[in-house]
Parts: structure tokens; C-alpha cells; sequence
């Protein structure tokens, strides 16, 4: 016979970014926890509001399964006296065990025979082993945590009440000075303390107390309400994910109500307005059905319909404010030209180790204009890029921005466009802040996506440079996110970088053009060469390609993090071919047979006349051949030119042994593999490939 058991711990109301990873975590901690002391259960259910995490483990068995174990004591030469008599050694050992010497046998280990007895152990009831989830509960880690009162415990809330009941039936666990009982709390304000006769009376007890526990269930309701509002009032609602499963963590008994603001308003841009309601005030914005912003707005009480008037009015006032505010700071903002804000940018420090955001900008054009020449831009698209380095930071020093810091780069473009700069140009300034996370949205212009790039990597060379290099988990300036979206934007645009000697042509062009900060930006340009790597590397890995193709690959002799993914792409479309093992074994060969060759491959003389089969010739002539247009080849064509050389390599060391002891002939030998071998690693390290 199974049993259902409930476990809550009631908390002060917790942060609501902090619900789901908790009760995800007491679930996983709590079935780790039971697996271990092989208590055998059916699901774990996990249950949350920003007042409780709980738990409702059910089909738990009574005890654990009885087992029986073999323990080890002396060796037989100890346990036994030269007639055959127990010694005390192996009388200690069955009375410690509470057996006796008949229950002795004997095992061999390792050669040498040993007493054993088999004990007999009854398993735990499942009141025992459950009275001990103290320490599991005790363990959880929180992004922040607090003491309250004289306790040591450090949780994430105040714990008020504990809940543990198996079935009917009390546990008997303790946290500090709360003891478990059978008592839960309905919602704050409108319920009240609830008895529970049995743990599975628990989500039905708290649902008919204004709670409902089930997070799932909660946020399915709110999802309903708002669909019920929209269709009445004909709005159209884009339903946030993550602002649903913010507003679902701060309620325990959600009800959707909408409010309505000034049209007046609609005025301003529609990202302010939306800010101001979403991120601000948690509400979702409405639109009419031609798509336009509406003056109305959706949110959800911790309640019911009680006063629900007054919710809506006092909700409405308090937008009304932040609007008021945003208003006046658009309005405000616009008094003043763009030289204005650019000129404050030189009053504002980017870093007190690197200096002004008006100097970085400054670094940021040269970049910018040397990316532009790498990449062909053409004459109206340098002229935006130069445009937009010159002014893209602007906006940071704007009331607008200054209050609502999340629409930086956004006023930018409003603004940029209202002072009558370029469209190019008021949209890369949004757009240099792309990605703003690791799967985030990329510059959808040519314009915008350099000035990212430049942005970026002058940020990271600039860290370095003053030794301000992540480390661990450490990351205060986000440099690893700027790295991946370097590497990303490059892919997108499939344009092709050398980004190691890039730097060298950044730092040649600071010095060219007296840029301001006297650092050594080549101190670090190894680190910077492994961070950009190991970003591919972790952009690599999350699309499913191999560990060693990914090792492989990285080992391009140039750091493009465009053709090291069309490598990539190319070998891990071409593994599945039949000759695929062969013929990289073929290419490795002659890698692995160079590797250790000190020949400068600068100046590789290869003489004919030392040829002495027809397999060298055959090499030569076949090598000379690829040679001539290896360097126009994409890595496809590189790849299958290669892959045809196959049968000449093999003939080649069937017919010849490279390490002749002739030197002349052994150093020309090498000479010919070393210069196949330059043109194989252009499709990276094969010696790293896994080939069965």
C-alpha cells in the first residue's frame, strides 16, 4: 500500500524571478534525496505561489526493501588459531555485528580468503526517512539570502510555517523553532489558517481559500482572463512569456482586470509607452486590430473582483505618473541638439581604468572605418557607419534614457531621426547594441552590424588591455556575451575576418591616428584570440557538432569565425561518406609524418631530379596542380580536392620510405608532404577527428 506525501515550507512572499528555479530545485534535491535512500515513489509534484514551495510526492511506499549485505571482517589465517578455534579477533567481529561465529563463512579477495557474515537489514519506514528532508531543505542555495531574528540559517525568505504529512499522519521535522504540523495559510488577505485532515486534501483546501497552488494551472488562468478581455474589448494581446511567468510568481489568486490611460499618450514612441507598462508596471499592452497601440492596458490583482474599481483606478493613477514623467523627459530632450549630448559624452566615464565614453566612441570609428574597408562597404555606407560612430552613444546622456534605461540604443534611433540624422544611421544606433543575449536578435543592417562589431571588439580589446579579463563565472562587463555576438553577426553576414590580424590592424590604426589611451593593446591578444575561440566553441556545442569536429575545426590557420563554421558544415556533411575514414587517415598521415619537420615552409625546395619513383612525381604533379588555385577554393571545393588525392598519397608511402637515410632525399621527401600539408590544414587539425 502506497501513501501521498505533502511537504510545504511557507515563506515571507519571495522575489518573484526566484519562485521557478526554487521549487525546481527542492524537487530535484528532494527526489535525489529518496532515490538515494531508495524509497520507492511515484511523481513528484511540485506546487508554488511567492508564499510557499511545496511538494506532493505521490504512491510512496511505507518502508524501505529490506536488504541483505555481506560484511567483511579478518582475514581467515586471523580469524583461525593453529587447532581450528575462533580468536578473539573473530569473535569481536560477529558480536560487533550481533552474530555469531556459525553465521561465519569465508570468501576469497584478491588471493586471500576473508571471514564474511550476511546481515540482515530491515529498511527504514517512510516516516523515518522522510523526518530527515531538514537537511535537504536546509541545503537550497538562492541567488540572494537573509538571517531573521538570532537564527544562523541563511534562506531566501523567513520561514513561517512547515507542512509535512504522510498521508494523514504528522512527520516529525523541525526547522530552527517551527515545528511541522498539519496547518497551512490561505491567502493573506482573504483566507485564513486551514487544517488539513490528509495531505491530498491540500490544492483543493488552498484553491477554496483563494490560492492555487499549481503554478501551471495559475498561469493557464491568467493566460484565459487576458484572452477573455481581449476578445470582449476587440484588442489584440502579444502575451509575454516571461512577463506571464513574472506576474504568475507574484499572485497566489489571480484576477485580470484592464485600465485604460490618456490617448494623449500615443504620442510619444510606442517603445516608451511600452516600457513604461511592461517593465515598469508589469501590465501588458493592448493593441487595436490594425495593429496600432491602444490606451488601455491589462493587469492581474492578487485577489478577487472585491473593489475592483478601485484596483483599476489605483493602477491607472500610478501609470499615469510614469507617463507624465516620460513625457516630459521626451519633450525635454529635444531642446537640445545632438553636438549637445555628443559633447557630454566627453563628462562620462566608460571605465575609470580606460576612460570617457567620448573617447571609446573615438577608438570605436577607427574601427569602424578600417571594418568598412576590410568589408567592401560602398561610398554611402562609410559615410553612415563614420556618421553613426561619431554619435551612436548619445542617447545615455538624455532624461529619457536616464530614467528608462532599458530603451538605450532605442531613443537613439527616435531621437536621431527627430535631429534629422540619416535612417541608416539612426538605426545602426539601435542596432549596435544587438545581441542582448546569447540567442538574442542581430542587426538586420550592413550599416548597424559594423558598428556592433566595432563596438564590441573595441570593448573586449580595450578590458584586456588593462587587464580586466573574465575569469570563472566572472563576468561583471558582459564580454563573453559581446564575444558570442561578434562571432555571431560575422556568421549571419557570412563575412570573412581574420580577427587575430585584425587586432594588429586596430592597434596600427590607433597609432596612426594618435587615439586616445596609451594602453598595450597586443598584451593580451593570445587571451583574446582563446575568448573569441571558446565562444565558438560554446556556439558550436549548443548546435549538436561533435567535441572533436569542434576541435578540429578551431584550429583553422586564420581566427574566421565564418569559415571555421563552413568547415564544420563541410566535414560534418561529408563524415557520412563511405570513403570518409580513408581518406582522412590518408590526410593525417601526411600531417602526422610533417608535424615534427624543421623545415622552414617558407622556403621548401623541392628538387625533381631527387625523385626516385614514379609516386613522387605523381605527387609533385598533383600537388602543383591543386596549388595553383587551392587559395580561391571555398572549404567545399578545398575539401573533395583533397579527398582526390588519396590514391596518389597512399601510392606515394607504399612506394617510399619519407625518413630515407639519404638526407637530401629525406628533406626533399618532406618538403613535398610539408606543402600538401599546409594546403590540409586549411580545413583545421584533422589528427582530432574521431574517424571509425
Amino acid at each position: 500500500m502506497t501513501k501521498t506525501f505533502l511537504l510545504e515550507i511557507g515563506l515571507e512572499e519571495m522575489p518573484a524571478h526566484v519562485v521557478s528555479p526554487a521549487i525546481q530545485q527542492l524537487q530535484q534535491r528532494v527526489t535525489d534525496y529518496l532515490d538515494q535512500q531508495q524509497l520507492k515513489h511515484g511523481v513528484v509534484e511540485a506546487l508554488s505561489t511567492p508564499r510557499r514551495l511545496a511538494l506532493m510526492v505521490h504512491d510512496v511506499s511505507e518502508q524501505q526493501p529490506d536488504k541483505d549485505i555481506a560484511v567483511k571482517g579478518p582475514a581467515k589465517k586471523i580469524a583461525l588459531d593453529d587447532q581450528g578455534n575462533w580468536t578473539k579477533a573473530a569473535q569481536g567481529f560477529v558480536r560487533g555485528q550481533k552474530m555469531t561465529p556459525e553465521d561465519i563463512y569465508f570468501q576469497e579477495l584478491k588471493g586471500t580468503e576473508y571471514v564474511y557474515v550476511t546481515k540482515h537489514i530491515a529498511g527504514k519506514s517512510a516516516e523515518e526517512v522522510l523526518s530527515n528532508l531538514t537537511a535537504v531543505i536546509k541545503a537550497m542555495t538562492f541567488p540572494t539570502r537573509m538571517k531573521w531574528n538570532k537564527f544562523n540559517l541563511e534562506y531566501i525568505r523567513p520561514i513561517h510555517w512547515i507542512v509535512a504529512m504522510l498521508d494523514h499522519e504528522i512527520i516529525d521535522l523541525k526547522i530552527l523553532n517551527i515545528e511541522a504540523g498539519n496547518q497551512t495559510q490561505g491567502h493573506r488577505f482573504l483566507g485564513s489558517t486551514i487544517t488539513l485532515a490528509t495531505a491530498s486534501d491540500y490544492q483543493q483546501a488552498l484553491e477554496d481559500d483563494f490560492v492555487i497552488v499549481d503554478a501551471q494551472k495559475r498561469k493557464s488562468l491568467i493566460r484565459q482572463q487576458i484572452a477573455a478581455l481581449a476578445q470582449e474589448h476587440n484588442w489584440q494581446v502579444d502575451v509575454d512569456e516571461d512577463l506571464l511567468e513574472e506576474v504568475n510568481n507574484l499572485v497566489e489568486y489571480p484576477t485580470a482586470f484592464a485600465g485604460e490611460f490618456d490617448p494623449k499618450y500615443l504620442q510619444m514612441p510606442e517603445e516608451v509607452l511600452i516600457t513604461s507598462m511592461k517593465d515598469n508596471q508589469r501590465y501588458f499592452y493592448v493593441r487595436n486590430q490594425d495593429g496600432s497601440l491602444a490606451p488601455y492596458f491589462i493587469s492581474v490583482r492578487n485577489g478577487n473582483h472585491d473593489y475592483l474599481n478601485n484596483v483599476i483606478a489605483g493602477n491607472e493613477k500610478v501609470l499615469v505618473a510614469r507617463l507624465e514623467d516620460a513625457a516630459f523627459f521626451f519633450a525635454e530632450d529635444q531642446k537640445h541638439d545632438l553636438n549637445y549630448y555628443v559633447k557630454q559624452l566627453e563628462q562620462v566615464t566608460f571605465h575609470d581604468k580606460i576612460g570617457s565614453m567620448s573617447e571609446k566612441m573615438t577608438r570605436t570609428g577607427l574601427i569602424a572605418h578600417l571594418l568598412a574597408q576590410k568589408l567592401h562597404l560602398n561610398d554611402q555606407q562609410t559615410t553612415d557607419i563614420l556618421r553613426s560612430a561619431q554619435i551612436y552613444k548619445f542617447d545615455l546622456v538624455t532624461d529619457m534614457v536616464g530614467e528608462f534605461a532599458e530603451l538605450q540604443g532605442v531613443m537613439g534611433e527616435k531621437y536621431a531621426n527627430i535631429m534629422g540624422e540619416s535612417p541608416a544611421v539612426a538605426q545602426a544606433i539601435r542596432e549596435h547594441y544587438l545581441p542582448t543575449s546569447a540567442k538574442g536578435g542581430l542587426p538586420k543592417s550592413v550599416v548597424g552590424a559594423v558598428l556592433a562589431l566595432a563596438d564590441k571588439i573595441e570593448s573586449i580589446m580595450s578590458f584586456f588591455a588593462v587587464d580586466l579579463i573574465p575569469n570563472g563565472s566572472n563576468d561583471p562587463y558582459g564580454l563573453r556575451r559581446q564575444a558570442l555576438g561578434i562571432v555571431r553577426i560575422l556568421q549571419q553576414q557570412q563575412w570573412h575576418l581574420d580577427l587575430h590580424q585584425l587586432q594588429d590592424e586596430i592597434v596600427a590604426a590607433y597609432q596612426k591616428n594618435q587615439a586616445p589611451g596609451n594602453f598595450d593593446y597586443l598584451k593580451h591578444q593570445a587571451d583574446f584570440d582563446e575568448f573569441i575561440t571558446d565562444r565558438i566553441r560554446q556556439l558550436f556545442s549548443q548546435e549538436n557538432f561533435a567535441h572533436d569536429l569542434i576541435d578540429t575545426v578551431v584550429k583553422l590557420p586564420k581566427l574566421d569565425p565564418t569559415a571555421i563554421e563552413e568547415d564544420a558544415k563541410v566535414l560534418s556533411h561529408h563524415q557520412k561518406d563511405a570513403d570518409f575514414k580513408d581518406s582522412i587517415e590518408a590526410l593525417t598521415r601526411v600531417l602526422r609524418i610533417t608535424s615534427k619537420s624543421q623545415l622552414d615552409i617558407n622556403h621548401l625546395n623541392i628538387n625533381p631530379h631527387l625523385f626516385q619513383s614514379t609516386s613522387e612525381k605523381d605527387l609533385d604533379q598533383a600537388v602543383n596542380s591543386l596549388a595553383s588555385n587551392f587559395a580561391q577554393l571555398d572549404l567545399e571545393h578545398k575539401y573533395q580536392a583533397l579527398v582526390q588525392l588519396r590514391p596518389v598519397i597512399t601510392a606515394y608511402f607504399d612506394e617510399n620510405m619519407v625518413m630515407d637515410p639519404d638526407t637530401a632525399i629525406r628533406n626533399n621527401r618532406l618538403a613535398q608532404l610539408t606543402k600538401l600539408a599546409q594546403m590540409i590544414l586549411q580545413l583545421g587539425d584533422l589528427n582530432q577527428l574521431i574517424v571509425k
